[in-house]
């Protein structure tokens, strides 16, 4: 059963009770080890700010910092390198010829670097599709890391469907981060490949003396992968206190709170958004049974929201771009203004509870900041 929870203003917000019972199974324990053999790998920082859980009426509030991630300005590279390699390695089981495979993905800017960025060390070839909009420094960053990048005349989803005809060419692979009927694997190993990043949270919360965990993790969302990593990290451990975890989009493309809504996936038209990375009008395939079953809340915000808080970051010492950045402007507006006791109420938060915000990009994903066009979808 969905509660309604909006106030007078129509704050978009919604919550599940019963969402902390759900459970399902953990990520492959292999990943972290994969992660931590690359010669780049380093955990990335859990910043604690203390000013923000103040401000927010909380006992803790930490924000995990994912401006440099393997090299590259976003945590897409977690997600790459694994379907990348679980790809690679299905291919040579299966017996095909050896030799080098194009690496097909379409990309608003951070998953189609890091995928070109992997095709590169491993000495395969990339083929990477934009949509219009897309920065000029994003396609840039792409084009450097020594992929061929095709420019769509057309929206994120148009750039999908080309890059689906391209893989269709021998010795061609598509890489896509979000996943549909049909087309599910390589997405899940790329969720997969997220669960490195909540791996680490835990390891840091310990050893900042908050070892039971957070009471709440609050994520920004677009298809909803980085969001199912979430909910399977948390929803996979029926020892664990389990947190409230709390989906944040953008209003113009509040895809998942509206199929929470309607208790089944739907399509929205979407609008433009400083938040372009999170620009998504349909769920996951293979995110929405975790959406709809462990997220305990969404809430949708506007541009000047995220815009606020990326420049409260900023201020704090933390580099966030407006995707980034969307997590703690999603919080602040679920826990100050009309109706935010009951709303703390649902989340179970009080003056002592531990929060974390997952900060998934930094301003370099942005060329301009809060005003530039976003770098991957979610």
């Amino acid at each position: 059963m969905l509660e309604n929870l909006s106030s007078p203003r129509a704050l978009p917000w919604l919550t599940r009770p019963g969402a902390r019972t759900w459970r399902c199974d953990p990520a492959p324990a292999e990943v972290r080890g994969f992660h931590a053999a690359l010669p780049a790998y380093s955990p990335t920082p859990l910043h604690e700010l203390s000013a923000l859980a103040i401000e927010l009426g909380v006992g803790r509030v930490f924000v995990k910092d994912e401006s440099c991630r393997l090299g590259l300005p976003a945590f897409k590279a977690l997600g790459a390198s694994w379907a990348v390699h679980r790809t690679l390695a299905e291919r040579a089981a299966s017996g095909r010829a050896p030799g080098p495979v194009t690496l097909v993905t379409a990309t608003d800017g951070n998953h189609g670097r890091a995928v070109a960025r992997t095709a590169r060390l491993l000495g395969q070839r990339a083929h990477v599709f934009v949509p219009r909009g897309v920065h000029t420094g994003a396609v840039a960053a792409i084009v450097a890391e020594q992929a061929k990048v095709t420019e769509v005349e057309g929206a994120y989803d148009e750039a999908v469907r080309r890059a689906a005809r391209a893989a269709a060419a021998p010795d061609a692979v598509l890489v896509q981060d979000t996943a549909w009927p049909g087309y599910e694997q390589i997405p899940g190993w790329i969720v997969e490949g997220y669960s490195t990043l909540c791996a680490e949270i835990d390891e840091q919360l310990a050893a900042q003396g908050a070892a039971d965990g957070p009471d709440l993790v609050a994520v920004p969302v677009g298809v909803g992968s980085l969001a199912q990593a979430v909910i399977t990290h948390y929803r996979s451990h029926p020892s664990r206190r389990a947190p409230a975890l709390l989906s944040v989009e953008p209003e113009s493309a509040a895809c998942v709170l509206e199929s929470l809504t309607h208790g089944a996936p739907v399509s929205v038209t979407t609008g433009d958004t400083t938040m372009a990375g999170l620009n998504c009008g349909t769920p996951s395939s293979i995110a929405w049974p975790y959406l709809r079953g462990g997220l305990d809340a969404a809430v949708a915000i506007p541009d000047d929201d995220s815009a606020l808080a990326a420049a409260r970051l900023d201020a704090l010492g933390v580099s966030s771009g407006p995707c980034g950045a969307a997590a703690l402007a999603g919080l602040r507006a679920v826990l100050t203004g009309a109706g935010a006791e009951d709303r703390r109420t649902a989340l179970g938060l009080g003056a002592t509870s531990t929060v974390v915000l997952l900060s998934t990009e930094g301003t370099a994903a942005n060329p301009h900041s809060t005003t530039a066009h976003g770098a991957h979808r979610f």
